[in-house]
């Protein structure tokens, strides 16, 4: 099992480890990543990709809540390019990416096409997920220093009766 299938597992609902959960994690992961990580995937996709839908930039619109009970509100509108594509061999994928950078979003539905074949999970993991998992964990420690060096530890200061 690879590591973005361990993960899903612990994450998914009852552990149970499904292919819908580690997909999940995949794109998610997929999500965060810059155009230029996702440019390597170009290199594990065999010749003769489909663009099933090509990808185009449209609008979405953002829902939220203002406040702990406040009904939903329309926030505004984000752009996304929704690609999809077939591989030779039948697989097919999907990706959607904020705003407007088509080839970066025709890669996330390379790498969602190339998780679900199946037959190329383990490179896919080994040059492009795991790297891109290691640069987020890496983020987020950083963050964290960042946050924690600005920390303030209030306390109370008791002078004693005299």
């Amino acid at each position: 099992m690879t590591p973005i299938e361990t993960t899903a597992a612990a994450a998914a609902p009852g552990g149970g480890g499904d292919d819908v959960g580690a997909r999940r994690a995949v794109m998610a992961l997929v999500a965060k990543a810059t155009a230029f990580e996702l440019r390597a995937v170009r290199d594990l996709a065999p010749e003769g990709v489909v663009d099933l839908r090509p990808p185009e930039t449209g609008l979405v619109m953002l829902r939220g809540r203002i406040g702990g009970g406040g009904g939903p509100r329309h926030l505004g509108g984000a752009a996304r390019a929704p690609p999809a594509g077939r591989l030779p061999s039948g697989g097919a994928g999907f990706g959607h990416v904020l705003g407007r950078d088509r080839a970066k979003a025709r890669d996330a539905a390379l790498v969602d096409a190339l998780w679900v074949e199946g037959g190329s999970r383990d490179r896919l993991d080994r040059e492009i997920l795991a790297p891109l998992a290691a640069r987020l964990a890496r983020d987020t420690a950083r963050h964290a220093a960042e946050v924690a060096a600005t920390r303030v530890d209030f306390f109370t200061l008791v002078r004693g009766d005299d």
